[in-house]
């Protein structure tokens, strides 16, 4: 661990410490789709996080900008870990999905405020320093072996609490013009898959009850990751 630790200093990496991070508590579900654009097989479409009724909640155990993060449906891939730390052992973009979703979305919340398109939410997590963002990471991390949802890794907790406090990553958290929304396309396919998820129409007055608008037939996602608390 040594070694990979001097590798990640060397390449001008910043430091958090994942010791030191508190537990905080994960709740809710993560959901994961994969809306396919090619048809050539898994890999070629996009992942989305897709929030359900019990929607994946991360409270921090330490005070912080936001104490409870609630990521909102987005494009999805592990991407706000470098790609160098994601080859590592145990640093897959899903080894350690909620965590990997927390940290994600509090990159398109950065960007979208940025960009001058945050929700409230996004907003209120975007004043966060960027250093804040790694700390969150690791205190993620930390919390899912707590919870039993992993199993301990004496390189990886450590590996990533260095990566994501880099120049990669600082320089993802400070990109303009990258805030992405779901394409139409794509909601209509996981509106298809997961009905219960779709937004319900407010009924106007003296109008008949709330209800869902009809999606056309067509492609559906499919569930590639799911995680209880």
């Amino acid at each position: 661990m040594r070694a990979l630790l001097t590798l990640l200093a060397l390449t001008g990496c910043g430091y958090v410490d994942y010791e030191a991070a508190p537990v905080g508590k994960f709740e809710g579900a993560l959901f994961v789709m994969w809306v396919d654009e090619s048809k050539r097989g898994l890999g070629d479409g996009s992942f989305v996080f897709v929030p359900t009724a019990d929607p994946l909640r991360f409270t921090r155990g330490g005070k912080g900008t936001v104490q409870v993060i609630e990521p909102a449906m987005m494009y999805t891939d592990g991407g706000s870990i470098p790609q160098m730390a994601q080859a590592m052992n145990g640093f897959s973009p899903w080894g350690y999905a909620p965590a990997y979703m927390v940290h994600d979305w509090l990159f398109v919340a950065r960007k979208c405020a940025l960009d001058g398109q945050a929700t409230p939410a996004e907003a209120a997590a975007a004043e966060m320093p960027f250093i804040e963002s790694a700390e969150i990471a690791a205190e993620a991390i930390k919390s899912l072996i707590a919870a039993g949802k992993v199993q301990p890794n004496d390189v990886a907790p450590q590996a990533i609490s260095y990566a994501v406090a880099g120049p990669v990553s600082r320089q993802l958290w400070n990109e303009k013009g990258d805030c992405q929304r779901i394409k139409p396309e794509h909601l209509a396919m996981i509106y298809r898959a997961l009905p219960s998820v779709q937004p319900v129409m407010k009924a106007a007055p003296g109008a008949a009850p709330m209800r869902r608008m009809a999606v056309p037939s067509g492609p559906v996602a499919k569930v590639v990751q799911v995680v209880e608390f």
